[in-house]
């Protein structure tokens, strides 16, 4: 793309520049360009590659998919899909400082500083507004910035079991209330953690159900007792990561049609592999989980 009187008016960098910006090689850039049609940079008259601010913000983007294991050749479409849309709660409670502040708990190990957030953001809003606007924004950034760095596994285990403790004792009391439905909930097998399972449940058990939270992941092949001895409504799938591809295309509509309850997946794999399941009975609720949970309860029908 040329455009000389846009140069005048925007910053623009150098593939060089932008390859130190991001730590994305000028080879990359180039491929990501030619093969898959990711960016598209400005040029020169020379035709030297110019890139705006929007295309080093759109790379980023490129790169939070990729950390969470999505091909670069299923990225453009994800690209291409909205933003999930800012809550009407965004206004109220300074949600920007509440994450900065919980971002830097966990990042300190500072859990005195974790439990007074946590506390907090549920004694003050709704639980669905203290996930939609703090704990779901958080996961999504820590997820998307622990990668290999040193302590990351470390923070994220400290955080699993802080909230494993927590929102176990709440579904526990929540679970004796409620003749709800039961929702069975359970981690996928390539995920690095429950951390989207933890915070689904503790919006489900928000939402009425019964929450029956699995520890650690079943095998598929066990889910079908798993849903006879606990006498499940419906099973919801979680993953904060893309999956096997053999997985998500062949065993979770196989195990669907299996079930005689409602199959369904959420997080952000559910964003990232809606494509590959859209024949199948699997019900695919989406990565914003007040929204999720709003698009399963139709399809529960308590016996």
């Amino acid at each position: 793309m040329s455009d000389p009187a846009l140069s005048a008016e925007l910053p623009l960098y150098p593939i060089r520049e932008v390859s130190r910006l991001t730590g994305v090689n000028a080879v990359t850039l180039r491929a990501w360009e030619r093969r898959y049609g990711l960016i598209e940079p400005r040029r020169t008259p020379k035709g030297h590659r110019l890139y705006a601010r929007e295309d080093i913000v759109r790379i980023e983007r490129i790169l939070k998919w990729l950390n969470r294991g999505v091909p670069v050749s299923q990225v453009r479409a994800l690209l291409e899909q909205p933003e999930p849309a800012d809550s009407a709660h965004s206004s109220l409670g300074n949600w920007a400082s509440q994450r900065k502040q919980l971002l830097a708990a966990v990042e300190a190990l500072d859990m005195n500083q974790l439990e007074r957030l946590y506390q907090q953001g549920l004694a003050l809003y709704p639980v669905t507004t203290a996930i939609s606007e703090l704990w779901q924004p958080v996961v999504q950034d820590l997820e998307e910035s622990w990668g290999h760095q040193p302590g990351a596994a470390l923070q994220r285990r400290c955080l699993e079991s802080f909230l494993r403790t927590r929102i176990g004792i709440r579904l526990f009391h929540a679970n004796q209330d409620t003749a709800g439905p039961a929702l069975l909930i359970d981690t996928l097998p390539g995920d690095d953690g429950p951390l989207w399972s933890l915070i689904i449940a503790l919006a489900a058990s928000d939402r009425g159900y019964r929450v029956q939270l699995m520890d650690a992941p079943l095998s598929l092949s066990e889910l079908p007792l798993a849903v006879e001895r606990l006498d499940s409504d419906a099973v919801l799938l979680c993953s904060g990561k893309a999956e096997r591809p053999d997985m998500i295309r062949r065993q979770l509509p196989r195990l669907a049609d299996q079930l005689p309850i409602p199959l369904a997946l959420c997080g952000p794999v559910a964003r990232i592999r809606s494509g590959d399941l859209s024949d199948s009975t699997v019900a695919v609720l989406g990565d914003d989980i007040p929204l999720a949970l709003d698009r399963l309860r139709p399809l529960v029908k308590v016996s």
